[in-house]
């Protein structure tokens, strides 16, 4: 925790953890690209130099090249990455969540992905994999970076700012709070598509249940109802869907 103190705005450092971790975070999960931002921001807190600033764009950049060296990788080398990344029946699990996520959210789950645990790699590597449109990836990817390098940022110089003269302290704060918002979105993340699949398990049992009736109803008309039966149902079953 002592290092801190090497983190500060003049430190050559500082420039290369915040453009390298992120970058190659997104090839290496395991390597703590956030909890370094975070770092910075503690190690900053009290500094009203402008430079910090420069911190931030160093991150965002370097956040955007990692996820667009996974995009690459996942388009060029798809069938030898994908065995590498998603190998297993756990790894083939993610793929299928990132694959289901880009197609129901699209652009929104490559920003979000960030703050799901494990999200960013399975995502932006997936969107290489299926040909996501590179436009609209590297628009998406943009916006991420800002927002996730300021946020981290952000977190640590309140950190920072609540223990100024124990910056470990601060850092520790700020890693919770982190874990703390994690957790909520995951939480909601999951809460949302329980709610989805309940909805959608009702919406298929209700058409089940409405064709069952109508194949009832017509082994049980005498032959010459049958065909006004299933044509009344048919147009029902019509009307329901344009209610909708």
């Amino acid at each position: 925790m002592t290092g801190l103190s090497h983190l500060g705005v003049s430190s050559l450092i500082s420039y290369v953890i915040a453009v390298l971790l992120p970058a190659f975070d997104a090839l290496i999960p395991l390597l703590p690209s956030e909890t370094a931002v975070i770092a910075l921001g503690v190690a900053t807190a009290g500094s009203a130099d402008p430079r910090a600033a420069l911190l931030v764009a160093l991150a965002a950049f370097g956040a955007f090249l990692g996820d667009n060296a996974a995009y690459l990788l996942g388009r060029r080398f798809g069938p030898a990455a994908a065995r590498r990344v998603f190998a297993g029946e756990r790894g083939m699990s993610r793929r299928d969540w990132a694959e289901r996520s880009l197609h129901r959210f699209g652009a929104r789950i490559i920003i979000g992905c960030r703050f799901i645990p494990g999200g960013r790699t399975a995502i932006t590597l997936t969107c290489g994999l299926v040909g996501y449109p590179r436009r609209r990836f590297v628009a998406a990817t943009a916006g991420a970076a800002v927002i996730w390098a300021s946020y981290a940022f952000l977190i640590g110089r309140l950190g920072g700012k609540a223990f100024e003269d124990r910056p470990w302290a601060g850092l520790l704060l700020a890693l919770g709070l982190t874990v703390v918002i994690s957790v909520l979105i995951e939480a909601v993340r999951r809460a949302w598509v329980w709610r989805r699949t309940r909805q959608e398990r009702a919406g298929a049992a209700e058409q089940a249940g409405a064709q069952e009736h109508t194949q009832t109803r017509e082994r049980t008309s005498p032959p010459g109802v049958r065909g006004r039966v299933a044509g009344t149902a048919s147009l029902g079953l019509a009307e329901q869907r344009d209610g909708r």
